[in-house]
């Protein structure tokens, strides 16, 4: 991040920490067809991400941490976890005692997740832009981890998720904070423009061109309604307990401990 705007009351905003070594800005106009074919290749970086996503300060005393908080009591609630990747929030609901459902897109990921979670967890290999392997009504919650921003359109995926939620059930969501966004997109970025933009990821030796779709937060809440939703809560939420001394050359410039990196719902299925 290069610059850090001021707000009214004279404070500078606080995006996000600096993004790691491993991530690789890549210029839109760069991106042809066949960089397109292989866009989100998880298999590729399968092991590297798994184990960064263990202890990074953003997944293991962010957003993770922030999606349990959120879920609150768990014990005997049927969850699905919607792109549970190699499986930690899948672990860490069915430790709290809730009876977990995972799926992801990436046949390396579940793998991991099955060796994490044991050969008797219900795993699917499934895609949130398609039909989902599961009946109606089916889950209490559903988590969606940090997978909706890989979406142009959330119509179906949203009313899918809606569809195996029981009536009254929570969708609980996280995605890059679409002001963070906005800051991160240099001069001329539109905010209110729903956009593509692209990282190269090398971790353990492979690397993966990911695509993030960029949208103003109206367009995500009026997506989330549209699909049958109530908005309960919108979170910013501050890092877990134990970052600061974990991470201090982060929080150096960060006297209160807030950054700007993901934002967090809780809806409700009317």
């Amino acid at each position: 991040m290069t610059s850090t705007p001021k707000g009214s009351d004279g404070q500078a905003d606080t995006p996000a920490p600096t993004s790691p070594s491993w991530i690789r800005p890549v210029p839109e106009d760069s991106i042809g067809p066949a960089e397109q074919a292989a866009l989100n290749d998880y298999d590729a970086i399968a092991e590297g991400y798994s184990a960064e996503n263990e202890t990074s300060l953003l997944n293991a005393y962010y957003e993770r941490p922030a999606m349990l908080d959120l879920a609150g009591d768990v014990a005997g609630r049927r969850i699905l976890d919607a792109g549970c990747g190699s499986g930690p929030l899948a672990a860490a609901l069915r430790d709290r005692g809730a009876i977990v459902t995972g799926f992801d897109s990436s046949a390396k990921m579940l793998e991991l997740a099955r060796r994490r979670l044991g050969d008797d967890a219900d795993l699917r290999l499934a895609d949130l832009r398609d039909p989902l392997p599961f009946p109606d009504a089916a889950f209490d919650d559903v988590m969606a981890s940090l997978v909706l921003h890989y979406l142009e359109d959330w119509t179906a995926p949203l009313a899918e998720l809606r569809r195996v939620l029981t009536p009254g059930g929570r969708l609980i969501v996280s995605v890059n904070h679409p002001f963070a966004d906005y800051l991160s997109g240099g001069p001329g970025t539109n905010y209110f423009a729903t956009r593509q933009t692209f990282d190269e990821w090398t971790l353990g030796g492979h690397t993966a061109l990911l695509g993030f779709w960029s949208r103003p937060l109206h367009a995500m809440t009026d997506a989330f309604t549209a699909a049958g939703f109530r908005i309960s809560v919108i979170s910013e939420p501050f890092p877990a307990p134990g970052a600061r001394e974990l991470f201090p050359e982060v929080f150096a410039d960060r006297p209160s401990g807030a950054f700007l990196c993901f934002l967090f719902f809780v809806l409700q299925a009317g």
